[in-house]
């Protein structure tokens, strides 16, 4: 609830592993809510039904190793007098950094050390997150997300704040995630997020979805300026969506 207001009403999705899918839909659609509700930060309210991975009672703990969740206020939390490897590192503790009675194994050490060199930061590794760009930030917060070997990966508004340069080095890191077999959902606003692997889109507007299916058949230039109550021309380069107002 946000208020007296249901932030997601009359609202069915199922979701299969293995799947790449967008979430796409304006500001205050409930896009976020939902992702809030599958990382059990946010409960559904009695009568209604939400099952990850089929089980409705998880250990929140243990969910975390199955899920790999990046988004903003992640990144907020995690900008602190931490080293990148730290910031890495303290995903198998599901904590902001490392503290004194974390326990680092040789195989934390070499797992770590693998997903950093799969993302390219090894030249950032030693340096504070908080004297990185938000790019340079985002890819060790992806990092620290795939350290339990999670089945799917969770992106919410993956490129806010980031200039081009930043944006194009983090689409590369989620289309290699999505290559390398990990479930991708992503939430968005932006269709240039929406990577070539990804083949559905799910637009949510006011709480409900609106539209569920092909790429194709989502981003085109009636149902954008639908969902988002402006006019859209759509344009398409190298399996890449763009957006003209």
């Amino acid at each position: 609830m946000r208020g007296e207001t249901p932030a997601l009403r009359n609202f069915s999705l199922r979701i299969e592993q293995g799947e790449h899918v967008a979430i796409l839909g304006p500001n205050g659609s409930g896009k976020s809510s939902f992702i809030k509700a599958i990382t059990r930060e946010c409960y559904p309210l009695q009568g209604s039904t939400l099952k990850i991975l089929g089980r409705e009672r998880w250990n929140i703990f243990e969910l975390r190793s199955h899920l790999g969740i990046v988004t903003n206020d992640w990144m907020l939390a995690c900008s602190r007098d931490y080293t990148g490897r730290e910031t890495v590192l303290s995903g198998f503790f599901s904590s902001v950094g490392l503290w004194p009675y974390h326990l680092v194994t040789p195989e934390m050490d070499a797992e770590a050390d693998k997903i950093i060199r799969f993302l390219e930061v090894e030249h950032l590794a030693a340096r504070n997150v908080s004297e990185m760009s938000s790019g340079e930030a985002r890819r060790f917060l992806i990092g620290r997300a795939l350290v339990h070997n999670p089945q799917t990966l969770i992106f919410d508004e993956p490129t806010n704040s980031l200039d081009l340069h930043a944006m194009r080095k983090l689409h590369a890191a989620m289309r290699q995630i999505a290559q390398a077999g990990k479930s991708v959902v992503l939430v968005t606003h932006t269709l240039q997020d929406i990577i070539p692997e990804i083949d559905r889109v799910v637009m949510i507007q006011d709480g409900q979805v609106f539209f569920d299916g092909p790429k194709a058949e989502a981003l085109t230039d009636d149902r954008l300026s639908t969902l988002f109550q402006s006019p859209v021309e759509v344009q398409a380069r190298n399996g890449v969506f763009h957006a003209l107002y």
